[in-house]
């Protein structure tokens, strides 16, 4: 494997696992270890394939393990602190909204959303990253752009256990 390819690749990667994991030094990482990891097995990459898309497939897969081996943080609900914090400007008050709506994604659709969006993967190359059919990654994608809208606009995050869905009259 040609170590300036891997490198040209450093950038998107970093940019996806910070938008993963909302925070610089978890993002950095995540990306040290997709990196160890693909160079680990870089005989698994078949030359002429899409070394992008084997690398989010990587990370993907190294942050799965990492959220599913994780033990439960304390968490804070924002909404319920809001009026307790400082206010910031309007333009940085929307990034930091969007910040933290994306967080409020269920995984699957956050990092569908994030794969489009940050790093212009095309819906087949999505399918073949997650190992999802394309179907189910157009499906999370419009589910997702939908919930971000909700979200942004103030709507309640969804009932625990129960995410995304909503009662019809």
């Amino acid at each position: 494997m040609d170590s300036r390819a891997l490198i040209d690749h450093i950038p998107s990667l970093r940019r996806y696992a910070r938008a993963l994991t909302a925070d610089a030094w978890a993002a950095d990482d995540l990306v040290q270890d997709t990196l160890e990891r693909a160079c680990h097995k870089w005989q698994l990459w078949i030359i002429g394939s899409d070394l992008r898309a084997w690398l989010f497939t990587i990370m993907h897969n190294v942050f799965a393990s990492q959220a599913r081996r994780a033990p439960p943080r304390a968490t804070a609900d924002i909404d319920e602190l809001g009026p307790q914090l400082p206010g910031a400007d309007g333009s940085r008050d929307r990034a930091i909204d969007l910040q933290r709506c994306l967080m409020m994604l269920p995984e699957d659709q956050r990092a569908v959303l994030l794969l489009v969006a940050l790093e212009d993967l095309s819906y087949a190359q999505l399918a073949r990253v997650l190992n999802i059919p394309l179907g189910t990654v157009m499906s999370r994608l419009a589910r997702a752009r939908v919930r971000l809208q909700d979200l942004m606009e103030g709507a309640p995050p969804p009932a625990a256990g129960r995410p995304g869905l909503r009662r019809l009259k």
